[in-house]
C-alpha cells in the first residue's frame, strides 16, 4: 500500500513538473513568469525525475537487478551528460572537471561504503581475472585487448596536431588618428567641436548642459535650435542614411539587418559604447567606416560603410547629435 502511494506521488510530481511548460506554451505566452530559462529548468527537472523513476521502475517493478558494476558507470555517465549537455548555460571545462571529480569520489564512496557493496562490485572483476571458464576467458581477452587500444587512441588523438584558427584579437575602439581628411578638409580630432551643439543663443553648449533638452519634443513648432538639429539628425538616421536598419530604431543594435553581420552593429543604448567616446571619435568612425580603421583595428571586422561618401559633413555631425540625445548619454571630453 505504501509503495503504491509512493508511486502515485512520484507520478503526480513528474506530470506536474512537465505540465507547467506545456501550460505556458499552450497559453501563447500568457504565463508571464515563464521565460526561456525557467522553461529549460523545468524540462531538466522533469527529465531528472523521469530518469530516477525509470530506474526505480526497472529495478522494483520489473525485477531487473542493477549490479553495482553497472550502477557505478551509469551514475557517472548520467552526471556527465547532465553537466555537459543538459545544464544551461554551458559550464567551462575547468568547472566540469571539478564537478566530475566530486561525482567520481561520490561513486567510489557509494561502492565501498559497506563490505557487501564492495564484494558485489568487485565479484565480476575477480571472476573475470581468476576463473578459467569460457565466459571469463572471453571477457578477459576482450578487456585486455580493448584497454591498450583505447589508451593508444587517446594518446594519438591527444598528440595529433590540430590546425585551429588563430585567436582573433580585435580592438573594438582603436586609437584614432590625430586628424582626418573629410570632404577635402582637415579635421583635428583633438580640437574639433560639433558645430550643431549650440544653445538658444547660438553659443557652443558644453557637454552635460544638453540634459535640459532630454525628453523634449524636437518636432514642436517652438523647438529650440538644439532640438531642431536633433530632429535633422533623426531624419538622417531614419531616412537619408537608414542607420536604423543595422543599429535599430531604438539604437540598441537590433535592427532588421543586425544579425546578418558578425560582429553585430554597435548598441548605442549600452553605456559602454558612445558614452565612452568623444564626439570627434564617433565622427571619425562614421565618416571613415570599417575601411578607415587604423592598424590596431585588425581584422577590421566592421560592416560600417564610409559615410563620407554618402553624407555631408553637416549631416554626420547632426546624426551624432541625435544619437547622444536619443540615448540620453553625454559624449566623453578630452579633459
Amino acid at each position: 500500500m505504501l509503495k503504491q502511494r509512493g508511486t502515485s506521488l512520484i507520478l503526480q510530481v513528474l506530470f506536474t513538473v512537465l505540465a507547467l511548460p506545456m501550460l505556458a506554451w499552450a497559453s501563447g505566452g500568457g504565463v508571464e513568469w515563464m521565460d526561456a530559462g525557467k522553461f529549460a529548468l523545468i524540462i531538466e527537472m522533469g527529465l531528472g525525475i523521469g530518469v530516477i523513476f525509470l530506474a526505480w521502475l526497472i529495478k522494483d517493478k520489473l525485477g531487473f537487478p542493477f549490479p553495482k558494476l553497472l550502477q557505478a558507470p551509469l551514475i557517472w555517465i548520467t552526471a556527465f551528460i547532465i553537466f555537459r549537455v543538459i545544464l544551461q548555460p554551458p559550464i567551462p571545462f575547468s568547472l566540469l572537471a571539478i564537478y566530475m571529480t566530486v561525482v567520481t569520489i561520490g561513486v567510489l564512496l557509494y561502492i565501498t561504503i559497506t563490505q557487501p557493496n564492495w564484494e558485489e562490485f568487485s565479484k565480476p572483476i575477480v571472476f573475470m581475472l581468476q576463473e578459467d571458464s569460457g565466459k571469463a576467458k572471453m571477457s578477459r581477452y576482450i578487456t585486455f585487448a580493448a584497454v591498450p587500444v583505447l589508451l593508444a587512441y587517446g594518446t594519438y588523438n591527444k598528440m595529433l596536431p590540430k590546425f585551429e584558427e588563430p585567436v582573433e584579437l580585435r580592438t573594438v575602439h582603436p586609437a584614432p588618428p590625430a586628424s582626418i581628411n573629410v570632404h577635402d578638409k582637415i579635421l583635428n580630432l583633438q580640437t574639433a567641436e560639433n558645430p550643431y551643439r549650440i544653445d538658444d543663443s547660438g553659443k557652443y553648449l558644453k557637454v552635460g548642459l544638453e540634459s535640459a533638452y532630454f525628453g523634449k519634443n524636437p518636432w514642436a513648432t517652438d523647438a529650440p535650435k538644439y532640438l531642431q538639429n536633433v530632429r535633422d539628425g533623426g531624419i538622417v538616421f531614419f531616412g537619408t542614411a537608414g542607420c536604423f536598419f543595422c543599429h535599430g530604431d531604438n539604437l540598441d543594435g537590433k535592427g532588421p539587418f543586425a544579425f546578418a553581420f558578425n560582429p553585430i552593429p554597435a548598441n548605442f543604448a549600452d553605456p559602454g559604447t558612445i558614452s565612452q567616446l568623444q564626439e570627434t571619435f564617433v565622427f571619425w568612425r562614421v565618416s571613415k567606416g570599417g575601411p578607415g580603421l587604423s592598424r590596431e583595428g585588425f581584422p577590421w571586422a566592421s560592416a560600417m560603410p564610409p559615410w563620407e561618401k554618402h553624407l555631408t559633413t553637416n549631416e554626420i555631425w547632426r546624426v551624432i547629435l541625435f544619437e547622444y540625445w536619443h540615448t540620453g548619454f553625454f559624449p566623453r571630453t578630452w579633459d
